[in-house]
């Protein structure tokens, strides 16, 4: 890991974050490497700095997407309730209007419904109902199908979906279907009870001081910090055990609790991790989309050089990401939080680094 870590604290000392988490698994075996600050200057008085740690909870942004929301549909797709082919608006019928009548499960997942990529939702002063009716108002930007616009509204949309069909909210059936037959125990949301582990991102003006705890994406935030799109605090092993799972195409990992309940458990079908993992965009030029995953050769792929074409992954705004490579065996997490500073740096030159000098040393 030598040369991924090096990358790394040469990014720490030009100032681009002011700490990271490395996370990495290569053929079941696991290493974690910290270093920077979590959290530079805490707002209590008299507080020393946070060091960034295994421990340290990360605002995972658009992550949730592909550990929480992903999931869960395929869980509903694996138990009868839903297919990909299921319209939207069989489920939620305020969403089928000004077009969007015909918009399935599979285009939400896929970004290709042709919703526009995002709303500001939160800047009206409107509630949270307000927000969901404008949001169901909105029309389509271009036919479905044709193009891939990344888009947060159409995974704000699957998760409520998923709060509808299962009849709780999202940070429930998270925990219950997902997070704790995963063993991911720090992984939460709204995780204000451990504000002081968590990587603290933007400085928010309305608050005076830098967000900790609190979810940085501003519709989230409005919408209640537990939102398809985005919401989830989580450590670097937290997103390993998850990662694991998908290496094991839908098997938690083997561990004593797994043997307690009788052997290992299957979160999700072999047949849904398959399927997630392929490209379901191929006619769209420069786009290698399976589901939710963004997919080796995608114009947002973030994977580097070395990683095989089988690859996936997917990235956060905050400064995160997850990568996932079958034929090596390995799955990378990293986790800055990259906007404590603003919004303005950049970690993508550094995650294809981590990821080529990692790929590099485990393909010999």
């Amino acid at each position: 890991m030598h040369a991924a870590c090096s990358a790394i604290e040469r990014e720490l000392q030009a100032g681009t974050m002011p700490g990271s988490v490395l996370g990495v698994l290569y053929q079941e075996r696991q290493w974690i490497y910290a270093a920077g600050y979590a959290n530079p200057k805490p707002e209590q008085a008299h507080a020393s700095p946070l060091s960034a740690s295994e421990e340290t909870l990360y605002d995972c942004a658009s992550l949730t997407k592909v550990t929480v929301t992903l999931p869960l549909i395929l869980r509903l797709i694996d138990e009868g309730m839903l297919t990909l082919s299921t319209r939207v608006s069989d489920i939620l019928p305020s969403f089928g209007q000004q077009g969007k009548e015909e918009v399935t499960i599979g285009e939400l997942l896929t970004h290709t419904s042709g919703l526009q990529a995002d709303m500001n939702l939160h800047a009206h002063g409107w509630t949270r109902e307000q927000m969901w009716d404008a949001l169901y108002a909105a029309p389509l930007v271009t036919e479905s199908g044709t193009e891939v616009i990344y888009s947060d509204i159409g995974f704000l949309v699957l998760g409520r979906l998923i709060e509808t069909l299962l009849q709780m909210p999202l940070d429930e059936a998270a925990d219950s279907m997902i997070f704790e037959p995963l063993g991911m125990n720090s992984a939460t949301f709204r995780p204000l009870v451990r504000q002081a582990a968590c990587a603290a991102t933007e400085y928010d003006d309305a608050t005076k001081g830098h967000l900790s705890g609190v979810v940085h994406d501003e519709k989230a935030r409005a919408l209640g910090g537990a939102c398809g799109h985005a919401g989830l605090f989580a450590t670097a092993s937290d997103l390993l055990r998850y990662a694991r799972m998908w290496l094991r195409y839908g098997l938690a990992p083997s561990d004593g609790a797994a043997e307690a309940t009788g052997g290992p458990l299957r979160v999700v079908s072999q047949g849904a991790v398959r399927h997630a993992i392929r490209c379901h965009t191929a006619p769209i030029p420069e786009a290698y989309r399976g589901l939710g995953w963004v997919l080796k050769g995608d114009k947002m792929d973030a994977s580097g050089d070395w990683m095989s074409p089988r690859c996936y992954g997917h990235t956060g705004f905050t400064g995160t990401s997850l990568f996932i490579d079958p034929d090596h065996e390995l799955a990378v997490v990293l986790l800055t939080n990259r906007v404590y500073g603003g919004r303005s740096t950049s970690v993508a030159s550094l995650r294809a680094r981590v990821h080529n000098a990692l790929t590099a040393a485990v393909s010999g």
